[in-house]
């Protein structure tokens, strides 16, 4: 029987095992927040956790009814508790469209606030545990606006504050993305900051940011110039939807053009560590109590469409929006615990039943109890207690394919 020269095959393919391990490292399924809120520049400060938190829940309460109808009177109390904690997970002031064009002044001023405030709430452990700034785009007429604000705000801060990220609007070329990592190493290098701290998200609202003229996936290959330093995929609803020539009365973000764009990045951003964001909904819970209640209703259906989707963040533009979010996540995953606890067990125990599920499916299955647990929906004795021996450590393993069924538990 021939011998097959395995040392050449393996020369052939180290290499591209390389180069995946490094495109590739995974995803982070317990560190990703809720959702990002956004608030303009000149209404931003460090008491803007604890005035949403507040107008949050005072919309609950004269609510709650809603609350308790869509989620039960259980869930209703910890989100409830969240709203009193840590209402914000995810802050971005925002210098770009939710801010529009001001004076340069006017505009330094703010920065520099801003700046300040972020460091505050960055050294707050009941504060955000992410922060940043959505400064204005990489179009000519706006980048020097937009680096002198993101350079101010960082000289305000003192450097870089836990956590920070800064938001890159209305992306349209991967070749963007190299002179936003220019940008990040010129402002560490002047500034002497800490080599590669500066990291940012890309905000996908251009069709142009999903495919390019020769027919690639522009965003795939903007993740991948971003040297490391890329965050996140943030969706934007309207520019996106407007870009397409969607009339703005169907604007939203389970329009089928949103569909596409939002697939595209799921794929282009998987087992790259890189956080996917769902974008926002312009209907807010304001005016009557009929409004209200209409209002809660539809963002608490558009987050869980988005959670059964893959899309664990999402914007959030007013108060209310905190209501739902916490709701409708809370909600998704204690309904995901406890068959995903079954199976879990069944598939270490090898014991069949009505699904027999693959190794992929296990790890979809613990990854969704990680983020449960990280995203507060129940505590881990909850887990432990559903029984069979499955530990936090086991569930990690699963994600990380690194147990196998009836190999030793961790």
């Amino acid at each position: 029987m021939p011998v097959i020269p395995l040392d050449r095959i393996d020369s052939l393919l180290a290499p591209v095992d390389r180069d995946l391990d490094r495109r590739y490292p995974g995803d982070d399924p317990e560190g990703q927040p809720l959702h990002t809120v956004y608030v303009s520049a000149a209404d931003a400060s460090t008491h803007t956790p604890i005035a949403w938190g507040a107008h949050a829940l005072d919309i609950l309460d004269r609510h709650v009814g809603t609350l308790h109808d869509l989620v039960g009177e259980r869930v209703v109390e910890d989100v409830r508790a969240a709203l009193s904690t840590r209402p914000i997970q995810d802050l971005r002031v925002d210098f770009e469209d939710g801010y529009g064009w001001r004076d340069d002044s006017v505009e330094d001023a703010h920065a520099v606030a801003a700046g300040r405030a972020l460091a505050a709430l960055a050294g707050d452990p009941s504060g955000p545990d992410v922060v940043g700034i959505r400064p204005k785009g990489l179009a000519p007429h706006e980048r020097r606006r937009a680096i002198r604000t993101l350079e101010l705000v960082l000289d305000a801060a003192g450097g870089v504050p836990a956590g920070f990220v800064f938001t890159v609007p209305k992306l349209r070329a991967a070749e963007q993305v190299v002179a936003v990592v220019a940008i990040c190493e010129e402002l560490e290098r002047a500034h002497e900051l800490t080599p590669g701290s500066l990291r940012f998200e890309l905000q996908i609202e251009s069709p142009q940011a999903v495919i390019d003229a020769d027919g690639t996936a522009t965003v795939a290959r903007a993740l991948h110039s971003a040297e490391g330093r890329c965050t996140g995929l943030h969706y934007g609803t309207y520019d996106y939807s407007a870009a397409c020539g969607i009339a703005s009365r169907y604007q939203s973000l389970d329009h089928p053009v949103a569909d596409h764009a939002k697939a595209v990045m799921l794929a282009a951003a998987a087992q790259t560590g890189v956080w996917v964001c769902d974008g926002s909904t312009q209907v807010v819970p304001t005016g009557s109590d009929a409004h209200v209640d209409a209002a809660l209703r539809r963002h608490f259906g558009l987050v869980t469409r988005s959670l059964e989707r893959g899309y664990y963040q999402g914007w959030d533009m007013h108060a209310g929006h905190l209501v739902t979010r916490y709701a409708a996540t809370f909600a998704f995953y204690r309904s995901a615990l406890e068959p995903a606890a079954e199976r879990l067990q069944a598939y270490l125990d090898r014991v069949g039943g009505d699904v027999v599920d693959e190794p992929a499916t296990a790890q979809a299955l613990a990854t969704v109890v990680l983020r449960g647990l990280a995203a507060g929906a129940f505590e881990e004795d909850t887990v432990l207690g559903l029984g069979g021996g499955c530990t936090i450590e086991t569930l990690r393993a699963l994600v990380a394919r690194t147990v196998s069924p009836g190999s030793p538990l961790p």
